[in-house]
């Protein structure tokens, strides 16, 4: 019976392709690397096609260099059909499975459509929550490669746009400071040269977004996230940075 990898991760965050997790959170995984934590990232198609991109292989090379300025421990590329991603029950458990194995503490995954973008970040998002859920049922291991349950304990969502109003309805937001690390973030979104190398502004877009999200909070730059329950402390002055 397959059995937990001993290499487990404490946080994983999800995307439908290669880049969208850079983009969006990629300076927080930096961060918690840098504070010692065991971080991965899980890929569900591997992007391609693309319009300028010269193949699966070149796309997979440009994820690894990506993974690798973040500092990140682990990236899986799953092999779900970008352009035809859907949310369906296969989906469900290949994602489910590597939660099993890697048995994460939080996943970190997309948190609302992206209009006039792919479709497949909105049927990532359904995969992500029901994967979550499946990763902790009873008495179902053999739809699982025989791997234990899982239980999450906390699922967080991303905002994959440079729309500041579509990160606005996201619900039990916080920003998280990415000040230290915006370079490593900048440098995992220049890897990929295919999707990036044509779009002169890419960088700036993101260091500005980043700006905005962090002086909000009070921080040179930022990433906002939100958490699927309710923001909840025992400790007031802690939350509020305030505590002894």
């Amino acid at each position: 019976m397959p059995q937990p990898t001993t290499e487990t991760l404490d946080v994983i965050a999800v995307g439908a392709h290669p880049d969208d997790v850079e983009i969006a959170c990629g300076g927080t995984l930096a961060g918690l690397v840098q504070q010692g934590y065991r971080v991965g990232i899980i890929d569900l198609t591997d992007g391609e096609p693309t319009p300028l991109s010269p193949g699966p292989e070149a796309r997979k090379r440009e994820a690894a260099a990506a993974a690798e300025r973040l500092g990140v421990h682990q990236r899986v590329i799953l092999d779900l059909p970008n352009r035809r991603l859907f949310d369906c029950f296969e989906a469900r458990v290949a994602l489910a499975i590597e939660f099993r194995r890697y048995r994460p503490k939080v996943v970190i995954g997309l948190g609302h459509r992206t209009p006039m973008a792919s479709p497949d970040h909105w049927q990532a998002m359904q995969i992500i929550d029901a994967a979550v859920f499946y990763s902790r049922l009873t008495k179902w291991d053999d739809q699982f490669a025989g791997l234990p349950v899982h239980t999450i304990s906390c699922q967080l969502h991303y905002p994959l746009t440079f729309d500041v109003e579509q990160v606005s309805v996201l619900p039990h937001r916080f920003t998280v400071d990415i000040s230290g690390v915006i370079e490593q973030k900048l440098a995992s979104v220049q890897a990929y040269e295919s999707q990036f190398g044509h779009k002169g502004d890419i960088l700036e877009r993101v260091r500005s977004m980043a700006a905005v999200h962090g002086m909000a909070a009070g921080f040179q730059y930022g990433e906002v996230l939100s958490k699927v329950k309710a923001v909840g402390t025992s400790d007031l002055m802690g939350l509020l940075g305030l505590g002894r």
